[in-house]
């Protein structure tokens, strides 16, 4: 398999997603619950077509709908313009780049602050907020703390040193659902396996259409000529745990490692 704009893609959007607050509309997602519904499926069966939820699936179709798509039509309806218009109407809007709970928050900032300063742990000012008819997420409690209120954790506050290795000593594994690409008469969600260099943060990208250990070690046999040799330490991420175990050996003889099963 060969695709190089897909892999670009991925790598990319991968990248970006790392700081999100939230989670994005994906045009793929979007596209392939569309293209099932012309096809003749319902939301469940295009939900699960292309991963998502039936709930989310159905706010595709009623807006797709709504933008005039015909299910009577084909998938040429399926252009930019109207992939564009079901985005933004089943995006949330976050004006200001958060979600309402968030916007909530705002005008309780001094009095949060000084809850924190007065040293209330988060759960405390939770339910001080949620008595005087502001309920949020706590984690979305925790990031405006930390954010507009100078919060800081007991984790926070402890700083530890990471030694950054060697060059060729660590790589992470990590696996990315790239979306449904055409497999002769039938369509197959594509994987990818990417490896990253921990010391040179270089990339290679092995693309699957399965996530298995026979799939794993031949993307690493793909990534070690790749790269020109074998890493010391794997780093599995995002990755099956079918597809690892945990072995323990003698401290005499070093730590437990990660090894496939």
């Amino acid at each position: 398999m060969d695709h190089p704009a897909v892999i670009f893609r991925f790598i990319s959007d991968w990248k970006r997603r790392q700081g999100m607050a939230f989670r994005e509309v994906l045009v793929t997602q979007v596209k392939e619950v569309l293209r099932a519904w012309l096809a003749g499926a319902g939301k469940r069966p295009a939900a699960r077509r292309a991963g998502v939820d039936v709930k989310t699936a159905a706010r595709y179709i009623a807006a797709a709908r709504a933008a005039g798509l015909a299910r009577g039509g084909d998938e040429s309806q399926l252009s930019d313009e109207l992939l564009g218009q079901v985005v933004a109407a089943v995006r949330p809007a976050r004006p200001a780049g958060h979600g309402t709970s968030w916007e909530a928050l705002v005008p309780r900032q001094a009095e949060i602050a000084g809850w924190v300063k007065d040293g209330l742990t988060l759960v405390k000012i939770g339910e001080l907020l949620e008595r005087s008819g502001t309920a949020v997420p706590y984690r979305t409690l925790a990031r405006f703390a930390a954010a507009e209120c100078g919060y800081c954790s007991s984790r926070q506050q402890v700083t530890v040193p990471v030694t950054d290795g060697k060059p060729g000593e660590e790589v992470q594994l990590d696996f990315g659902y790239l979306g449904m690409i055409p497999d002769g008469d039938r369509r197959r969600k594509l994987h990818a396996l990417v490896f990253t260099a921990v010391f040179s943060r270089y990339c290679f990208v092995f693309l699957t259409f399965s996530q298995t250990t026979a799939a794993v070690i031949a993307g690493c046999e793909a990534a070690w000529a790749f790269f020109g040799g074998m890493f010391t330490v794997l780093v599995p991420e995002y990755v099956p745990r079918n597809i690892f175990g945990r072995e323990t050996v003698d401290s005499a003889s070093g730590p437990a490692c990660a090894v496939l099963r």
